[in-house]
C-alpha cells in the first residue's frame, strides 16, 4: 500500500470509527432530550464531531504508533503497522500525529466550543503520555485507567451538542465545574458504561495472546497475574455493568418507577448485560485451542462484547425517542442476542 494508504492506517481507521459513532450517538440523545426531534443543526453537529473527533483520536494512535514502533514487531497484531514495516518512517509517524492531533482540537474549538475541545485535548494527552508512554509498559493494571482516554467521546460530543460553552479559568474550581458540568447525567453514563467495558473485552483477547504481550514486555494481566486472576476481575466488571445497567434509566432525567418506559429500558439494559457477562462467566481457560491459538470461549466473548457496546448505545438511542423507541431497542436487544446464540451453538 502507498501514497496515502499508511498514513491512513496510522490512525486507526476501525478502533477510531468505533469511538466516533458513541460521540455520535450521544449527540442524537441530546438533541432528541432537548427538544424532542432531529434537525439539520443535529447532523451539522454529528459532522463537526465525527471529523474532529476522526482527527484527534487517530492522531493520538499515530503518536502511539511511533512510540511502539520497538514492540510493535514482536506481536502478530501489530506486526504489520506502517511504522513496523517501513511503510511509514518514525519521524513522519510522529509528525503526522502531531499534526492531526492539533488539528482536531483546533476544529473543535473554532466550529463546536472550549469545552469540546479540552475533552479533545484531554483524551489526546491521557492516552499518549498517560497511557502509552507510562502505564502500557509498567502496570497490568494499563488498560483500567487508560481506558479513561477512550471514554471521552460521548462526552466531547455532548459537549458539541450542549452549544456555547466555555471554560471558565478566574479558578481551579470555577474550571473544573465548567469541565464537569454538561448539564445532564446521560455523558458521564455513557462514559462510565465504555470504561467498565473496556477491561473484560480486552482481556478476553488477551488471555489467549499473553504469550506475545509478554514477549513486546507488556505486563496485560493475564501474563502478570495469571488467568485465574484475570477472570475473576473480568467477572467483577461485569457485575459492576449490570449494576449501571439498573442505573441506564435515570441518567434520561424526567423518568420514574412509574413510567413504563422507565421498566422496558432497565429491563433491556440490564439483561442484556447479564447476557454478556453470561460469556465472561462462560470462558473455559482449560478449553483446547483452536488452530490459530485462541480458546473459543475467550473468543465468542470478545466478540460479544462489541456486539454489546453497540447494542447499549442503540438501546439509549431508541429510548431518548419514546417509548416506542425503548419498544424497538428492546425488539434488536432480543433478536441480536437470539442470532448470536444460535450461531454459536451452529
Amino acid at each position: 500500500m502507498g501514497g496515502l494508504g499508511p498514513y491512513f492506517e496510522l490512525t486507526k481507521p476501525r478502533v477510531v470509527v468505533l469511538l466516533q459513532i458513541t460521540a455520535l450517538c450521544a449527540v442524537l440523545v441530546h438533541d432528541m432530550l432537548d427538544s424532542g426531534s432531529l434537525s439539520m443543526a443535529s447532523a451539522e453537529t454529528m459532522l463537526i464531531v465525527f471529523v474532529g473527533g476522526y482527527l484527534s483520536a487517530g492522531g493520538a494512535n499515530a503518536v502511539n504508533m511511533w512510540y511502539d514502533r520497538d514492540i510493535d514487531p514482536k506481536m502478530s497484531r501489530t506486526a504489520d503497522r506502517p511504522v513496523p514495516t517501513g511503510a511509514v518512517s518514525p519521524n513522519a509517524a510522529l509528525g503526522f500525529g502531531i499534526a492531526l492531533s492539533m488539528l482536531g482540537v483546533a476544529w473543535f474549538v473554532l466550529l463546536a466550543n472550549q469545552v469540546a475541545a479540552f475533552w479533545s485535548a484531554f483524551s489526546i494527552l491521557f492516552y499518549v503520555f498517560v497511557y502509552s508512554i507510562w502505564l502500557k509498559r509498567t502496570t497490568p493494571q494499563n488498560i483500567v485507567i487508560g481506558g479513561i482516554a477512550g471514554s471521552t467521546p460521548p462526552v466531547i460530543g455532548w459537549a458539541a451538542a450542549e452549544g456555547d460553552l466555555s471554560l471558565a479559568t478566574n479558578s481551579l474550581d470555577s474550571l473544573i465545574d465548567s469541565v464537569l458540568d454538561l448539564g445532564s447525567l446521560m455523558p458521564w453514563f455513557m462514559f462510565l458504561l465504555i470504561f467498565l467495558w473496556t477491561p473484560p473485552h480486552f482481556w478476553a483477547l488477551a488471555l489467549y495472546r499473553s504469550g506475545e504481550y509478554e514477549k513486546a514486555g507488556i505486563p496485560m494481566m493475564p501474563n502478570v497475574k495469571g488467568g485465574e486472576r484475570t477472570m475473576r476481575e473480568m467477572k467483577v466488571y461485569t457485575l459492576l455493568l449490570i449494576a449501571l445497567s439498573v442505573a441506564a434509566p435515570m441518567s434520561y432525567g424526567g423518568l420514574d418507577e412509574g413510567d413504563v418506559i422507565y421498566h422496558v429500558l432497565g429491563w433491556t439494559a440490564v439483561g442484556l448485560s447479564i447476557w454478556y457477562a453470561s460469556t465472561v462467566w462462560r470462558i473455559d481457560l482449560d478449553e483446547q485451542p483452536d488452530p490459530s491459538g485462541r480458546i473459543p470461549s475467550a473468543a465468542r466473548s470478545f466478540f460479544v462484547s462489541i456486539l454489546y457496546l453497540a447494542m447499549m448505545f442503540v438501546v439509549l438511542v431508541t429510548a431518548s425517542f419514546g417509548l416506542g423507541g425503548a419498544l424497538v431497542g428492546a425488539v434488536l436487544v432480543l433478536a441480536a442476542i437470539v442470532r448470536s446464540e444460535t450461531r454459536a451453538k451452529a
